[in-house]
């Protein structure tokens, strides 16, 4: 009886918290990460800690470029601080449509999986504060809104720990 009980809330819990990518599959507009990209962008976002206290913000200046099956994103971060930082990204679209993704502050590579209006990225980010790092977990949603906006959500984790989020508003120009 006890091991029903467990089992099924157990199921239940995993279908409550289930953000499965195959969800958006019917959702418009699609999902074209090298179409999107291709040109300039802006996004505005912030990061929250684990009880969602705001503590950045900031602006993202973003140039793609594609040539083939790859797509090269240049960000520039501006903090409200002041700080500055810059990420090149290099993407690979594969023929079975999912995507690769690496960049210098990456460990290992960024997974990214399409359905509708939704891409869903799997990455680790070697992020530093103060005098050392930290290699965070990213499980990154983007949802397109039409051809002009998007929406990102990202949860950070840190062996499994929520401790933040990152949420961002793009603008194709």
């Amino acid at each position: 009886m006890w091991r029903s009980v467990v089992t099924l809330v157990f199921v239940f819990h995993l279908s409550a918290c289930s953000n499965a990518i195959d969800e958006y599959h019917t959702s418009t507009p699609s999902f074209e990460l090298f179409e999107y990209f291709e040109g300039d962008v802006l996004a505005w976002g912030m990061l929250q800690d684990r009880s969602g206290v705001q503590t950045r913000r900031f602006e993202v200046e973003i140039r793609g470029v594609v040539k083939g099956n790859l797509l090269t994103l240049t960000e520039d971060f501006v903090f409200d601080d002041g700080e500055k930082q810059q990420r090149i990204w290099s993407i690979t679209k594969n023929a079975d449509g999912t995507y690769i993704g690496e960049a210098d502050d990456v460990v290992g590579e960024a997974i990214g999986i399409v359905a509708g209006n939704a891409l869903n990225w799997r990455y680790t980010l070697r992020v530093p504060v103060d005098d050392t790092t930290y290699d965070i977990a990213f499980d990154d949603w983007m949802y397109r809104q039409d051809q002009v906006r998007m929406f990102n959500t990202a949860s950070m984790s840190k062996f499994g720990f929520n401790v933040g989020k990152v949420t961002l508003f793009f603008e194709k120009q």
